[in-house]
């Protein structure tokens, strides 16, 4: 039985010059076809991080990643192809397209253009659902820390736990995730284990963590209100920001930050190295994505 070809991709959007939303869309040369951009995953590459480097590849442009939009599975003449595709904001900067093997041209069009143009009918899926997500939108990312030693094998301050071998290696994959959110802001807990684990994607995108005892388990079982009210604050910003702490902490956070969404989280808990992507309006959670853990 043949497996399916697994690849990732995006709807790149921006505001023109009157504020209305432009996606874009590639000419393939080898395909004559107008498409969203996508490709296929490495080995070992998460699909988040597979569909930033595609997007990056393909267009040369300065992107962060925004809301899932979910997959579509079509047949080609390699046989069945199952895409996974999220929305992704243009930076405004100095990046430009360049034609590429790949890509000879691209066009910004409305969202009704696009789907005139676009070549494949699952293409026009994606541009249907890219409609009703909030792709206009920022992102707190609420990141348990990666794989600690266990309780009993530390016979030390419980805040000074460090990780696992692990959960070094889950540690030293977290940039290959997140960087691909355009982070501007990393907040953490003071217990070892989540400084360790956010200390090289901090020093790798040249942020300096901010350093917290307000979301630390020690002072929530001394004041739950602390942790909420820092979560609050964050959410406000119009930042894309992660918050990496422990459990119970963040589904604590979770249940206050999520009154007025329908969002099933397992177990109401994250695995270590697991996140939840706050999408939101600094007013509202809009929608809620779940991250695994690096692959080690």
């Amino acid at each position: 039985m043949n497996t399916a070809i697994i690849a990732a991709g995006g709807v790149i959007w921006r505001r023109n010059i009157d504020g209305v939303i432009e996606v874009l869309l590639v000419h393939r040369p080898r395909y004559d076809d107008w498409s969203i951009p996508k490709g296929k995953v490495e080995e070992g590459e998460a699909l988040i991080s597979c569909a930033y480097r595609e997007l990056l590849e393909e267009t040369g442009l300065s992107i962060k990643l925004g809301p899932y939009i979910g997959a579509v599975e079509y047949q080609t003449i390699d046989g069945l192809k199952h895409v996974e595709y999220w929305s992704a904001s243009l930076v405004e900067d100095s990046s430009a397209f360049h034609a590429n093997e790949e890509v000879d041209q691209i066009v910004w069009l409305t969202l009704d253009a696009a789907l005139v143009q676009a070549t494949r009918d699952s293409d026009r899926q994606v541009l249907e659902r890219f409609k009703s997500i909030p792709y206009d939108s920022s992102a707190l990312i609420m990141l348990r820390h990666a794989k600690a030693l266990e309780r009993a094998e530390w016979q030390g301050e419980d805040e000074d736990r460090p990780l696992q071998l692990v959960g070094q290696l889950q540690a030293k994959r977290m940039l290959s995730l997140y960087q691909v959110f355009g982070l501007n802001e990393i907040h953490t807990s003071d217990a070892v284990r989540c400084l360790d684990t956010v200390a090289q994607m901090a020093k790798s995108l040249q942020i300096t963590p901010a350093i917290t005892n307000a979301v630390s388990e020690y002072t929530f079982r001394k004041s739950k209100d602390k942790a909420i009210d820092y979560a609050k604050e964050l959410i406000k910003k119009n930042k894309q920001i992660i918050l990496c702490s422990h459990n119970p902490v963040l589904p604590r956070m979770m249940e206050k930050l999520t009154k007025k969404i329908d969002f099933d989280y397992p177990d109401n808990k994250l695995l270590p190295g697991e996140a939840w992507v706050l999408f939101h309006n600094k007013k509202e959670v809009l929608q809620i994505d779940r991250l695994a853990a690096p692959t080690v």
